[in-house]
């Protein structure tokens, strides 16, 4: 579907994909919220989900993105050999990515914890996973900070996805009824990958990645008959080679995502989906932790954003 990119949308959805995902989201925000585009801050709603949580935090408090291209977060790099520790077929997989000699492995395995369970019956299937995977040990205690010090509150725009690990269930923190945690708590809580950084535990419950359920969480957006839905999906460009098979987890997102859109289209929104485009895969890689290939990830997803403005249409690209 096509999406007039002059036009703030309804709701602005920020999947996760790491450190160079939040670099592509933050640097196509940033083109799109140039003349000719539409105002990011402007959103009625933001729903964000691991390093999309960030980015939606900052939309929200109205911070624009082009201000944190050179005040990216970056958690502590992360050792593949530290997932080996749950249920085989995970194991398996993120055991796979460490025989690469990649961290990618890293970013992506909340993706595929949820791919897993999904295929195997939801809920309790992500119960029983997680119960299995050990607590990560690292702290986001940066994120925390800088997530404080920008004054972030829920005002009725901003949901971020969880997952809370003793019901397997996604939780949506910023909903009405939602359990009582602060914004930097959520977002600590949507992107502590399993197994890699340090859950969030408040009340009796223990919350992690938003990752394990979904991309993006589309589906979860609170949507009307015409509303507009913008999602930026950084893992919808992951695509498998012979070097790189986890790359497959691509199809696996995009697959999702536009099961996720379908969903809200049928409830009467409108819906567009942004993959990173060629170029912007290209510099991205697999390895969306990767910190050197970051000038490469903005320069591509500022000329992405541009080229979209130009074209005055925001289009799903698959």
């Amino acid at each position: 579907m096509q999406a007039d990119a002059a036009v703030v949308p309804d709701t602005l959805v920020l999947g996760g994909g790491g450190t160079l995902g939040e670099a592509w989201m933050n640097a196509l925000l940033a083109a799109l919220d140039e003349p000719g585009g539409f105002d990011v801050c402007g959103c009625s709603s933001y729903l964000g989900t691991s390093a999309g949580s960030i980015v939606a935090t900052a939309l929200a408090t109205g911070v624009r993105p082009r201000e944190r291209l050179d005040r990216p977060f970056e958690p502590p790099i992360v050792d593949a050999s530290e997932h080996h520790h749950g249920p085989s077929d995970i194991r398996r997989a993120l055991g796979t990515a460490a025989g690469l000699g990649t961290i990618a492995a890293a970013p992506l395995a909340s993706w595929i914890l949820s791919s897993t369970a999904a295929a195997a019956g939801g809920a309790a299937v992500r119960r029983a996973a997680l119960a299995r995977v050990r607590p990560g040990r690292r702290a986001l205690t940066e994120l925390d900070v800088a997530i404080v010090r920008s004054g972030a509150r829920w005002d009725g725009r901003l949901r971020i996805a969880v997952v809370d690990i003793e019901s397997g269930r996604r939780v949506m923190m910023g909903a009405p009824g939602a359990p009582e945690l602060s914004v930097s708590e959520a977002v600590q809580a949507s992107c502590a990958i399993p197994g890699v950084f340090r859950p969030v535990h408040v009340r009796g419950h223990t919350y992690v990645d938003g990752g394990v359920w979904s991309p993006t969480n589309m589906d979860a957006a609170e949507v009307a008959r015409n509303d507009r839905v913008l999602c930026l999906n950084p893992t919808g460009a992951l695509r498998p080679t012979l070097s790189q098979p986890l790359g497959a987890l691509g199809v696996l997102s995009r697959s999702r995502a536009a099961a996720e859109a379908l969903a809200l289209t049928a409830r009467g929104a409108r819906v567009s989906t942004i993959n990173p485009d060629e170029d912007s895969a290209k510099a991205m890689g697999t390895d969306l932790m990767d910190p050197s290939r970051r000038d490469d990830v903005i320069s591509a997803g500022l000329a992405q954003g541009r080229r979209l403005v130009q074209g005055r249409t925001v289009t799903r690209q698959r």
